[in-house]
C-alpha cells in the first residue's frame, strides 16, 4: 500500500466516523513525536462521544462549540497533525488547517485563532452570515482549542464560587443545610449538581432536555432526577433540614419554573444560572417547546425562535430579580444571561452582579485559576499518580487537599482520564514540573498535557463575565488576552489560541487558551516552567496594573517586574 494511501486510511480510521471518535491511547505514535501527537490525541479526546454533547455535528459544548468547522476540516486537520514535523507549525483558522511553515522545534506546534470578527462587524448576525457560508465556526473557549475534558474542567471552578459565596454571606464555604436554584446541565452547566453537593448544599437544578438529565445521572453528576416541582422541591428541602446534601435535576423550563417558584415565595439561598443563554438560538429553549419542537422551528424559522428565546429570558431573569428582592444571594455564572434580558427590556437586568467580581477576583489577583492535566497514555493509574503527588506537593492548600481527597471517588472520567484543580502563580510552574518528573521516571506511563480553561487570571477580557467591574474600569480592554497568547507563543507552548466570544457570545469576549506538553524531557522541563510561569503571570499583571492591592503584593512577592505604576485612576 502507498504511504498516501495508509494515511489516507488512517485518517479515516480516526476520524471517517463522526459518532464513533475515540482518541488513541498507550505509547505507541500515529504522529511524528509527542509534540504532534499531544493536540491530534486531545482533539480526537474533544470529539469523543462520552465528551461532546453532539459529535455527529462537531459541536463540543455550550451550543454550537465545535472542534472542527466541518467533517472535511477534521479530516484536513488529523492528516496535518500526523504528518507535521517537529520543527514546523499548523495555522488553523476557525477550525480550518489553512497552512503549515517551518519555524523551530522551540514553537507552537499548532496557532489556532476562532471567531474572530473586526470589531465593527462582530455580531451574531454577522458571524452566523458567515457560518452559513462555511468560513468560520463558534470555537467556545476549550471546544476549539482541544483541551475539553468535559464537565469536569469547571467543576472545581464552581465548587469555588459556591464555597467563596458561602465564605461571604454565610460565614463558612461549608453550605450544608443551605439550598441553591439554578438551571442549566449542560457542558458547563453540568458541574452544578456535583460542585454544590461537594460544598454540602441541596441543590435544585432546572433542565429542559431529558437527555442532559440522563447524562449527569450517568457520570454521577447529578444524584437524583424528577419530573415533579413538588415532589423535587420536597426531596431538596427534606435535604436541607437535615443538612444533607443532594441534587435533584428537575424536568421543565427555566423561564416556566424560576418564576412559578418566585411565586409562591420558595426561597433559596443562593440563585444562579448556566443555561447556554450565550447563543440564544442554540443554547436556550423557549418556553411551550421541547427540545425537537425547538430544533424544528430553529430550522424553519430563526427570527421567531430568537423572538421567543429572548423573551423567555427576560421571564427568567425578572423571576431571579424577584428572588434578589427577596433576600436570596442571585450571581450570574457568567452566560450573558442579564445582556440577553436587558437587550430584550428589562432594565434592571444588572441588578445582581457576575461570580467572578462577586467571589473570584481575589483569586484572580493572586494568579489562582484552573489547572488542569490529562493522560495522553488513556490508563487512570497515570491520574491516581498525579493525584497522590499532589497531595504531597502543596500540603499547606486546604482547598487542593479536600478537593484531591474527594474527586477520585466522586468525579466520573469522559474520555482520556484527567483532572482539573485551582493553582496560583509559582504553584502552576511546580506542579508541572513535579508531573514531568513522574513522566521521566516512569511512574506515568505516557506524556501528559497541561492547559487551563480560558476562564483564567489573565488570559480574557469579558466585561460581562472575568473583567466585569474592574476596579480601574478597564473591562473591556484587549489588550491582556492578546498578550497572554503571545508570551505562551514566545515561552513556548505546545499549542496556543485566541477565539472570540467563548462563555458570553459574539462581541462580548476575546479570550486565549495554553496547551504544553509534559514528555519527561529537560526541554519539556523548561518549557513547562517558563509557560506556567508567565501564562498566570500576565493575571497578577493584569491585576496589578487595574490597581488592585492583593495583585501588587503578589507580583512583590513573587518578583514580577512592574516596569510602570497602576494605571492612572485605579
Amino acid at each position: 500500500m502507498s504511504a498516501t494511501r495508509s494515511l489516507d486510511a488512517t485518517v479515516e480510521a480516526l476520524c471517517g466516523d463522526l459518532s464513533a471518535i475515540r482518541a488513541p491511547r498507550g505509547t505507541e505514535l500515529n504522529a511524528r513525536s509527542w509534540s504532534t501527537e499531544a493536540p491530534l490525541r486531545m482533539l480526537l479526546n474533544n470529539l469523543d462521544a462520552d465528551v461532546a454533547e453532539r459529535p455527529e455535528e462537531l459541536i463540543v459544548y455550550g451550543g454550537s462549540g465545535k472542534a472542527a468547522r466541518s467533517p472535511e476540516a477534521l479530516k484536513a486537520l488529523v492528516r496535518s497533525l500526523l504528518t507535521l514535523n517537529e520543527d514546523e507549525t499548523l495555522l488553523v483558522q476557525s477550525g480550518k488547517p489553512v497552512g503549515v511553515f517551518r519555524t523551530s522545534t522551540a514553537a507552537p506546534r499548532v496557532l489556532i485563532a476562532n471567531s474572530l470578527l473586526v470589531p465593527r462587524w462582530a455580531t451574531w448576525e454577522e458571524f452566523r452570515r458567515l457560518e452559513a457560508l462555511g468560513l468560520t465556526m463558534f470555537g467556545q473557549m476549550t471546544a476549539g482549542s482541544w483541551i475539553y475534558i468535559g464537565t469536569q474542567g469547571i467543576l472545581q471552578g464552581t465548587y469555588q464560587t459556591f464555597a467563596a459565596a458561602g465564605e461571604k454571606h454565610f460565614g463558612s464555604p461549608d453550605l450544608s443545610g443551605r439550598t441553591i436554584l439554578t438551571a442549566g446541565l449542560g457542558g458547563m452547566g453540568g458541574a452544578q449538581p456535583l460542585a454544590a453537593t461537594l460544598a454540602g448544599a441541596a441543590i435544585l437544578c432546572v433542565e429542559v432536555d431529558p437527555a442532559r438529565i440522563e447524562r449527569r445521572l450517568e457520570t454521577r453528576y447529578l444524584d437524583e432526577a424528577s419530573e415533579s416541582l413538588d415532589e423535587a422541591l420536597a426531596r431538596v428541602r427534606a435535604a436541607a433540614a437535615d443538612g444533607r446534601a443532594l441534587s435533584v435535576g428537575l424536568l421543565g423550563n427555566a423561564a416556566e419554573v424560576v418564576p412559578e417558584l418566585a411565586a409562591r415565595g420558595e426561597h433559596f439561598d443562593l440563585v444562579t444560572d448556566q443555561t447556554a443563554a450565550h447563543d440564544p438560538l442554540n443554547g436556550y429553549v423557549p418556553v411551550g417547546l421541547g427540545v425537537e419542537e425547538a430544533a424544528e422551528l430553529r430550522g424553519r424559522d430563526p427570527e421567531e425562535y430568537l423572538r421567543r428565546a429572548t423573551a423567555s429570558i427576560a421571564r427568567h431573569v425578572e423571576a431571579m430579580l424577584e428572588y434578589l428582592r427577596a433576600g436570596s444571594y442571585v450571581f450570574d455564572y457568567g452566560n450573558n444571561l442579564r445582556g440577553e434580558a436587558h437587550e430584550a427590556g428589562v432594565e434592571e437586568a444588572f441588578s445582581y452582579r457576575g461570580f467572578v467580581p462577586a467571589y473570584i477576583r481575589p483569586l484572580f489577583c493572586r494568579g489562582i485559576g484552573p489547572f488542569r492535566w490529562a493522560a495522553l497514555s488513556g490508563d487512570p493509574g497515570d491520574i491516581a499518580a498525579i493525584d497522590r503527588m499532589l497531595l504531597k506537593l502543596f500540603p499547606d492548600d486546604s482547598a487542593l487537599q479536600r478537593w484531591l481527597s474527594l474527586a477520585p471517588e466522586r468525579v466520573a472520567f469522559q474520555g482520556l482520564p484527567a483532572r482539573i484543580c485551582w493553582l496560583g502563580f509559582g504553584d502552576r510552574a511546580r506542579a508541572g514540573l513535579a508531573i514531568n518528573e513522574l513522566v521521566r521516571n516512569g511512574e506515568v506511563k505516557a506524556p501528559v498535557v497541561i492547559g487551563r480553561d480560558h476562564l483564567d487570571s489573565g488570559s480574557v477580557a469579558s466585561p460581562y463575565r472575568e473583567t466585569e467591574a474592574m476596579r480601574d474600569g478597564s473591562d473591556a480592554i484587549a489588550d491582556w488576552p492578546i498578550l497572554n497568547a503571545l508570551v505562551n507563543v514566545a515561552a513556548g507552548a505546545t499549542w496556543v489560541s485566541v477565539h472570540h466570544g467563548g462563555g458570553v457570545g459574539i462581541g462580548n469576549s476575546i479570550h486565549a487558551g495554553m496547551v504544553v506538553v509534559a514528555d519527561g524531557s529537560a526541554d519539556a522541563a523548561e518549557r513547562l516552567e517558563r509557560v506556567l510561569t508567565s501564562d498566570p503571570g500576565t493575571g497578577v499583571l493584569r491585576h496589578a496594573d487595574a490597581g488592585y492591592a492583593e495583585a501588587i503584593e503578589a507580583a512583590e512577592q513573587h518578583g514580577l517586574e512592574l516596569p510602570s505604576p497602576p494605571t492612572a485612576g485605579a
